[in-house]
């Protein structure tokens, strides 16, 4: 909204022109995003208590957690709000990965806001049945996936990359590149919702994954930089580093609200989105293995909660005191605070892993 603003008044004054930069936009948009969250914070905080939307603890977790019972939840939708706000006000609206990304992250958070609400509201501890949650998440995985394949310009564009190999990349076909895409967005956003279990725990690495995502996207976009680093060059995709910049700022904002101890939670409305919201830039900008390795906390914590599953259905033993695995080092003796900040300086070591990819091939 406010590039075709600028656009139309830098015919006139050209100053208005430096808000063409991808560059500049991201920085507002991140600046943006964060005053939205800091100022709509305490109004939807005071909003979701009156409707005494309050997060229920599980009896059987760590008993450090029973004081947490009660604190409003679905806390996400502060985060989606500051995101789609920035998002119109900053990215350039004629662009279809700027409208598809925001599309698939706000109709998952629907998802998230329909479980949530069934949770604490309707008192339904079940929420949205397992079933229609994956059946939902598939169908918006499956969209995008054919959306992006069905107006792909260059096969380089649903190409397969192998990061730190220069010449390793496998071209999957429409088939196989949407088959990926659900994986990747459907596999990313449980992931999320599953690591979002202690105050701060998912979204300082959601933040941190964003930011370098933005710096793939980027160079993706940018026709010089792309050929000169080895990677596919994606017409367009420069302008999801607005996005996000978006949730980063959006991310931050939250932070300051849900750091221990949290006046609110994210709830499913926020984890499954960001989750998904993630995903669906890793496919876009080609960088799959990338994300596996930069949201490497994320992957534990899924992983962790299928064996537990899968060995206690096999053999009835548990692997983990508890899963997901934060609760294991908790159930271990280690503080909340502790289990979050070593999580987080893990996701900034793989993140930086991640960003190596750029020029290490």
């Amino acid at each position: 909204m406010l590039l075709l603003l600028a656009q139309w008044l830098g015919s006139e004054v050209r100053a208005f022109n430096v808000f063409g930069y991808i560059t500049l936009r991201a920085v507002m948009a991140m600046a943006t995003a964060l005053a939205f969250s800091l100022l709509l914070g305490p109004l939807v905080i005071r909003k979701l208590t009156a409707m005494k939307v309050g997060q229920a603890v599980r009896s059987d977790g760590p008993q450090t957690h029973l004081v947490k019972a009660g604190t409003p939840t679905m806390g996400g939708t502060l985060i989606l709000l500051s995101i789609a706000l920035t998002t119109l006000l900053w990215g350039d609206l004629t662009n279809k990965y700027v409208w598809l990304t925001l599309a698939v992250t706000l109709a998952t958070g629907v998802i998230g806001f329909v479980d949530d609400y069934k949770k604490v509201v309707y008192k339904d501890p079940k929420g949205l049945s397992a079933k229609a949650k994956m059946f939902w998440q598939s169908v918006i995985a499956i969209t995008a996936g054919l959306f992006l394949a069905g107006t792909a310009n260059l096969p380089s564009n649903t190409d397969f990359i192998v990061p730190f190999f220069k010449h390793i990349v496998y071209p999957f076909g429409p088939v196989g590149f949407v088959v990926l895409t659900y994986c990747v967005i459907v596999g990313s956003s449980n992931a999320v919702n599953l690591t979002d279990g202690l105050d701060g725990l998912a979204i300082m690495p959601t933040v941190m994954v964003s930011a370098a995502l933005s710096i793939f996207a980027y160079v993706a976009g940018h026709a010089v930089f792309s050929k000169y680093l080895g990677l596919p060059h994606i017409p367009g995709a420069g302008e999801l580093a607005v996005f996000c910049a978006a949730i980063g700022g959006a991310g931050l904002g939250f932070l300051w609200f849900n750091a221990y101890p949290a006046e609110v939670f994210m709830g499913d409305v926020g984890a499954l989105a960001l989750g998904s919201a993630l995903g669906v830039i890793a496919v876009i900008v080609r960088q799959e293995i990338v994300l596996f390795i930069m949201g490497g906390v994320f992957v534990m914590e899924a992983v962790s909660v299928m064996l537990q599953v899968g060995s206690f259905k096999l053999t009835g033993k548990r692997i983990f005191r508890m899963a997901p695995l934060h609760h294991h080092y908790e159930l271990k003796g280690w503080k909340e605070t502790q289990v979050v900040v070593r999580f987080w300086i893990i996701t900034i070591v793989l993140v930086l892993v991640g960003l190596s990819t750029l020029k290490l091939r």
